[in-house]
C-alpha cells in the first residue's frame, strides 16, 4: 500500500509550494489542496480504529506509521475532505523520509510559504498542528 502512496516521493513539499503559488485566490487553493486528498490512497477500514485516531482533530484523522529500517511510511485519512488534503500536505513534507529528515524539516516555514495557518479556523490549525505533532513523535521514537 506505501507503494502506491506518491507524497514524499513524486509529490514533494517543494511541488505543493509550487503549485500553489500558481492560485491567486485562496478558494482556488482550497480546491487543489481538496484535489491533493484525493490522490492519498485509501486507509484500509480495518486501520481505522481507536488506537490510531489522532486527537485534537475537528475531524477523525487516522494516522498508521511503518518504519522500514531506513524510512517512515505513512498511511492516513480523514472523514473530511479538506482535512484529507493537509494531510496529503503533510504527507508531501514527511512520507518516505528518515526519522532525522522528519524531525529536522521545517514545517512552519512550510506552512508560511504557502501562507497556510491564517487562512484555516483555529480549529483546523490546532488539529494540523496535532497530525504534525504525532508524525514527529513517531520520527523521535524511530530516531
Amino acid at each position: 500500500m506505501t507503494t502506491q502512496n506518491p507524497f514524499g516521493t513524486t509529490i514533494t513539499a517543494q511541488d505543493v509550494i509550487e503549485d500553489l503559488s500558481f492560485f491567486d485566490s485562496w478558494e482556488d487553493r482550497y480546491r487543489y489542496i481538496i484535489d491533493l486528498g484525493k490522490q492519498l490512497p485509501d486507509m484500509e477500514e480495518s486501520l481505522k480504529t481507536s488506537d490510531r485516531l489522532i486527537p485534537g482533530c475537528q475531524s477523525q484523522v487516522w494516522l498508521e506509521a511503518n518504519f522500514d529500517g531506513t524510512n517512515l511510511h505513512f498511511t492516513v485519512d480523514s472523514d473530511a475532505h479538506i482535512v484529507r488534503g493537509l494531510l496529503a500536505m503533510v504527507m508531501a513534507a514527511f512520507n518516505n523520509k528518515t526519522p532525522q529528515a522528519i524531525c529536522q524539516f521545517e514545517i512552519e516555514q512550510y506552512f508560511a510559504k504557502i501562507d497556510l495557518i491564517k487562512h484555516l479556523s483555529p480549529t483546523r490549525g490546532n488539529g494540523l498542528q496535532a497530525m504534525v505533532n504525532k508524525i514527529l513523535q513517531v520520527a523521535e521514537q524511530q530516531s
